[in-house]
């Protein structure tokens, strides 16, 4: 078998709170193999959105160790991860995070431009129009439903092609019908792009369409 696209061996989070550290995290241990599909699932307040920051790099482990694609993310600074992410992870929220003053292809362009893409553009357009969103790319966030936005946040995730793909509740701020949308436009994507997907869900539905799912509570799997 192939090296786990992530390892993660006894991880621990712990954040300053007004009483003293919180206990987020504590011990959590498990593989994700190339191509799973997992669910992370579980109360409010379990961890699952830490764990998910804590696996993407956006939140440092406290304790334990976290290898993304055979990288020690423990190791990394907040400028060697945000280099290690770019193109190798696709980051997905429940609040979509684009940036209201940029039409939906330079907000899914700009990331890729940055990473000194010479076609940022060109795979921008590519990825609306494979969100079905060719005909919006000139329009700005505020012109769009709550759908189209997260559809143009899909499409940011997705454009460089990651090997990973993290989603965070992706349909919580979505109604029921628009949220089955997005969710089957995760899995083709994964399809397409062969990426290993991760997503936190309440949904019991949405976790059964995956390969397995974890399940938290107080901050460790059981």
């Amino acid at each position: 078998m192939s090296d786990p696209v992530f390892h993660l061996s006894d991880v621990q989070l712990s954040l300053k709170g007004n009483a003293g550290p919180v206990d987020i995290l504590r011990g959590i241990s498990f593989d994700v193999q190339q191509g799973e599909t997992i669910a992370l699932t579980g109360p409010s307040g379990s961890g699952k959105s830490s764990l998910l920051m804590v696996m993407g790099g956006l939140e440092q482990a406290t304790g334990g160790t976290v290898e993304a694609l055979g990288e020690n993310l423990s190791n990394l600074n907040e400028d060697a991860l945000a280099r290690f992410r770019r193109g190798r992870m696709g980051i997905v929220f429940q609040s979509f995070h684009l940036i209201p003053t940029m039409t939906a292809l330079e907000n899914v362009a700009t990331p890729l431009e940055l990473a000194g893409d010479a076609d940022a553009f060109a795979k921008a357009e590519d990825a609306l129009e494979t969100v079905g969103l060719g005909h919006r790319i000139n329009h700005y966030p505020a012109q769009m439903s709550g759908g189209e936005q997260q559809r143009v946040a899909l499409a940011r995730a997705c454009a460089p092609r990651p090997a990973i793909l993290l989603a965070d509740e992706p349909t919580g701020n979505l109604d029921s019908a628009n949220g089955a949308a997005i969710m089957d436009l995760l899995f083709d994507l994964r399809d397409k792009f062969g990426s290993t997907l991760v997503l936190v869900t309440h949904d019991p539905s949405l976790a059964a369409r995956c390969d397995r799912s974890i399940a938290l509570a107080d901050g460790q799997v059981v």
